[in-house]
């Protein structure tokens, strides 16, 4: 993310994904997203809420004759926005990188492609945009249990990530949190049981040692608790009847997943189970990359895109 210096949108606390929305709209400019692939109606639907609501200005990257006929589905006018045809998917996350590194765009999106396409033209050491750290997927989410914001990392990206990745991850995920106003996030790093159980299961000793380093203040201000499992760091209740005593648990702004598989099921159960809206990005990068499920909903997308906005507006 830009370094664009501290404004006044980076002291808004954001208790809500509408608040998200309000300060992404609040946020000065109207920054421009690449999008690639533009021919998805969810994509489509959710770019033109969010152009409508001030809050960015596409550019539809991709077969622009599918992206018309979709917008015509839609009866959603996008004669005002900038089209660029290239059918290819390849091709079309190229382009939207290339208007990133050329500063012709702010931010850039997933449309109609894959994560693994637009990732790997990301991190091109000729033509991509450098990384300042590891990217990891971080989920933004209201929980309905805590009544406030809560992340999720990571969901999307490290498949199978070894001590240092969940090191990075977590710095990542903290860095969203703090930029959401949660100035001493609570992370619990999620595994099956609270106890080690090595080697067994490995994601425990990682958990364990990753927790000991927060206690030392590698993390800053944050709160580290680990191994734990779900219901351990969601719910003070449980933590209790399992006599499992933690400053994170029944707390936790931060979900840390030992992998992607959970995290991934976990994440799929927010909106496919339980039907919650949730923002997703992919940070890491000097640009926050807009990467929703293929299968979220548009506002799950919009909510993506405001969440990109604010990360760029308060870095």
């Amino acid at each position: 993310m830009r370094n664009q210096g501290v404004s006044s949108v980076a002291t808004m606390t954001i208790t809500s994904l509408d608040d998200l929305i309000r300060s992404a709209v609040a946020a000065p400019g109207n920054p421009k997203l690449a999008i690639a692939r533009s021919g998805d109606a969810f994509v489509l639907e959710a770019a033109m809420q969010a152009y409508a609501a001030g809050l960015v200005e596409p550019v539809l990257i991709g077969d622009q004759n599918v992206t018309r006929r979709i917008a015509e589905e839609l009866g959603a006018d996008i004669s005002s926005l900038a089209g660029i045809h290239l059918p290819d998917d390849e091709a079309a996350v190229r382009e939207a990188v290339r208007m990133y590194r050329e500063g012709e765009a702010a931010l850039i999106m997933k449309g109609a492609v894959s994560t693994s396409t637009l990732l790997k033209a990301v991190l091109d050491k000729t033509s991509g945009v450098p990384p300042q750290g590891i990217l990891s997927h971080v989920t933004v989410f209201e929980n309905p249990a805590l009544s406030k914001l809560t992340l999720l990392s990571d969901a999307a990206v490290n498949i199978r990530p070894n001590l240092q990745r969940k090191v990075e991850i977590l710095r990542n995920a903290l860095i969203v949190a703090r930029a959401l106003g949660i100035t001493a996030p609570r992370a619990a790093m999620l595994a099956a049981t609270e106890k080690v159980n090595y080697p067994a299961m490995p994601a425990t000793l990682d958990a364990d040692l990753i927790a000991r380093m927060g206690q030392e203040g590698t993390f800053g201000d944050a709160l580290v608790g680990g191994p734990m499992a779900l219901d351990l760091a969601l719910s003070a209740q449980a933590a209790t009847s399992k006599g499992f005593h933690s400053p994170v648990a029944g707390q936790a702004d931060i979900l840390i997943a030992p992998d992607i598989e959970s995290g991934n099921v976990l994440f799929k159960s927010l909106n496919t189970l339980l039907g919650l809206d949730v923002a997703g990005v992919v940070v890491g990068s000097s640009v926050p990359i807009v990467v929703p499920s293929r299968g979220d909903s548009a506002r799950s997308k919009l909510l993506s895109m405001a969440l990109a906005v604010h990360l760029n507006t308060t870095s």
